[in-house]
């Protein structure tokens, strides 16, 4: 945050150190629950409060019980493997697709581009209990209801928008006589793809796709509704732990997701820095 000229008013001083504290507050409501949960999925007894131990530092009263259940208990590790198995074909799709879309959408003679854009991202706007409830009755319909390919489908088509979104942004500053030249050059449109134009919009691509492995991998809602038990994932575990049985192992969980969601995250920074300057719209 840019430091205050000398010659400011009173009242932009004032507006300065406030907008701060404001900033600081937001910060705080948000980054809080994270900041309780990690120390408490080390608590040495089975509570969801800090206990005295643990207040006053004493090593007797950190434990990692919690994590060893997490990765020993078949309850846990059958759902970790039903999203891991989910997660990276639903987030496959959702990139083959999207970014298919993407592109396709670029063009300027695409008629009624806008409309489709629209109806491809509708799934991030619609309340995601309305889709839910969409997918349960078309996917009983057709016979994916409770399948392993009816949540994976449904899964990525959740995740198609994130990937439209950011591949779309990528190719806002590609130099399209790059793709002509290649064709001039005898390249056909695959190779085209693959040797000119993936390259260069391959940050947004990936981006997309981790922002689609995360909306998957973290989905609770529309597994409810289209999977079913041989499908409970690990947000379903967590869901119903909390209603049906109060364990701890659920703050080990929350960490394990904190923990990949920063990994993510940082990679994601990563890639936008990268694509910034294959664009030449950063320094760096």
């Amino acid at each position: 945050m840019a430091a205050l000229p000398p010659y400011a008013s009173t009242g932009q001083k004032v507006w300065h150190y406030a907008y701060r504290v404001i900033c600081a507050a937001i910060f705080f409501f948000l980054i809080a629950p994270i900041l309780i949960i990690i120390p408490l999925s080390f608590n040495a007894e089975n509570f969801f409060t800090f206990t005295p131990e643990m207040l006053a530092l004493d090593p007797a009263g950190y434990s990692t019980k919690h994590y060893e259940d997490f990765f020993t208990n078949p309850d846990w590790q059958v759902p970790l493997w039903n999203s891991l198995k989910i997660a990276p074909v639903a987030t496959f799709l959702s990139v083959a697709l999207g970014t298919l879309a993407a592109i396709g959408l670029s063009q300027p003679h695409v008629p009624f581009r806008r409309a489709i854009m629209a109806i491809l991202i509708s799934p991030m706007i619609v309340p995601l209990i309305i889709s839910a409830a969409g997918m349960y009755f078309f996917y009983s319909r057709i016979g994916l209801q409770g399948t392993y390919w009816g949540v994976v489908l449904a899964h990525a088509a959740l995740g198609i928008p994130f990937v439209i979104i950011t591949v779309t942004a990528t190719l806002v500053g590609f130099d399209r006589s790059l793709t002509r030249a290649a064709a001039n050059l005898g390249a056909g449109p695959v190779r085209t793809f693959f040797r000119v134009q993936m390259p260069l919009i391959l940050p947004g691509v990936v981006s997309g796709g981790l922002f689609a492995f995360i909306t998957s991998f973290d989905e609770v809602v529309v597994v409810l509704f289209v999977g079913s038990a041989g499908q409970k994932t690990l947000p379903w575990q967590m869901f119903t732990g909390l209603r049906e049985q109060i364990s701890p192992t659920i703050l080990a969980a929350a960490t394990v997701l904190i923990s990949i969601s920063v990994v993510l995250l940082v990679t994601l920074e990563v890639l936008r820095r990268r694509s910034e300057r294959l664009r030449g719209m950063s320094p760096g």
